[in-house]
């Protein structure tokens, strides 16, 4: 009683805070094509007093859907390090995901096991300014993905990658894990990282060291275990460690060829020479190749049977035949064994035939001692010892 009421307060409080909360709202606006990072920071979910710091210690985890849905649209992912880092919400929106979409966040303390919630309005639409058809995809040996996300670094890697490129305006289209592309997970070994995929587009056509690192004779050379050629000097060294060999080049300035739609035609195959179907066929009578069809095999197994009756009831040699094939002594012997079966028999149907000695208890076959009348020879062992 007492327990219940300890609880009952508690409960009531609980049940007060959580209709009393309403969850926060930020509208985003995502374009097609391009990268979209959203960062889930601590201080946003937590409810402190202005200019105060979240403590190191404070550790969220955070779990993010597609409102109606129990997971995220498909081309937005969710990534965190550990709970004491922050979380990202990051992808890249296709035509077909052209919208509104909402996600609902929820932050769990693992302290204090508080939750609270977050509603992100995703307005997905077209970006502006020209096209980008050129566009290329490096793999980044020396980051993870949680370390390249965020802009400072996004920005540095543009920068240093504008070095190998036409001049011109690069933008991130898209950034993806090591791990979402086959990659392995790397040892526990420090300097070791997962790898992250980015993906950058221009305006400018390639440069022609970049053109260089995809051709042939490059991937020729990474096959054989050989570094790529590279007539650049490597603008993203030492901060980004680039596997050239992984390098994909993609040009969509010059429109694929349109897939030619099939004529359909009325059916009629073309005059073909060396195809000359008849016009006529004559009429054709079965009936004959149905007879012969069943009647054959019938009359084959009605003349096995008649020759394996013959056989097997026509071909009987008899008793007699048999007995005077036989020797005499083997039918004596036949006639011994058969008139001692019958004595047996006999013997066992009478109770006054006295027991062989050979079944009697304690019979002595050497002496041929038995047992006194009188002592019931059924009580007796047959060892002696067993009493």
């Amino acid at each position: 009683m007492a327990v219940a009421l300890i609880w009952t307060p508690l409960l009531m409080g609980l049940l007060a805070g959580l209709g009393g909360t309403k969850a926060q709202q930020n509208t985003l606006h995502p374009l097609v094509g391009r990268v979209f990072v959203h960062t889930l920071d601590h201080e946003a979910f937590l409810s402190l007093p202005e200019h105060d710091a979240v403590p190191p210690t404070v550790r969220i985890t955070y779990h993010a859907h597609l409102q109606g849905h129990p997971d995220l649209p498909r081309w937005l992912r969710y990534t965190q390090r550990s709970p004491h880092h922050p979380g990202f919400l990051y992808g890249s929106a296709t035509s077909e995901d052209r919208g509104r979409q909402v996600i609902e966040v929820t932050a769990y303390n693992r302290d204090s096991f508080d939750t609270t919630q977050q509603r992100l309005v995703l307005e997905i639409g077209d970006p502006e300014g020209p096209l980008l058809p050129y566009q290329a995809e490096f793999l980044v040996r020396s980051h993870d993905v949680e370390e390249v996300l965020p802009s400072t670094p996004a920005s540095r890697f543009l920068s240093a990658l504008g070095g190998l490129w036409e001049p011109g305006e690069l933008q991130l289209l898209n950034i993806t894990s090591a791990l979402d592309r086959g990659g392995r997970v790397p040892l526990p070994i420090e300097g070791q990282r997962e790898g992250v995929y980015i993906k950058v587009g221009s305006a400018s056509p390639f440069s022609t060291c970049l053109k260089m690192v995809a051709s042939p004779d490059s991937h020729a050379r990474c096959a054989q275990g050989q570094p790529p050629l590279l007539s650049c000097y490597d603008t993203l060294a030492p901060h980004f460690r680039i596997d050239w060999c992984n390098v994909t080049l993609v040009d969509k300035s010059v429109p694929e060829p349109a897939d030619e739609v099939p004529t359909l035609g009325d059916g009629i195959l073309e005059h073909d020479p060396f195809f000359c179907p008849p016009t006529e066929a004559p009429d054709r009578d079965f009936l004959v190749d149905a007879l012969v069809t069943l009647l054959v095999p019938l009359l084959v197994a009605l003349l096995l049977t008649l020759l394996l009756a013959y056989v097997m009831c026509c071909r009987r040699e008899g008793r007699l035949k048999r007995d005077l094939a036989t020797s005499d002594i083997q039918m004596v012997h036949h006639c011994t064994i058969h008139g001692n079966t019958e004595e047996l028999r006999q013997m066992a149907a009478s109770r006054e035939v006295p027991r062989p000695l050979s079944t009697l208890p304690m019979f002595n076959v050497r002496t041929g001692e038995r047992l006194p009348p009188r002592v019931d020879s059924a009580q007796v062992p047959l060892i002696l010892d067993q009493h």
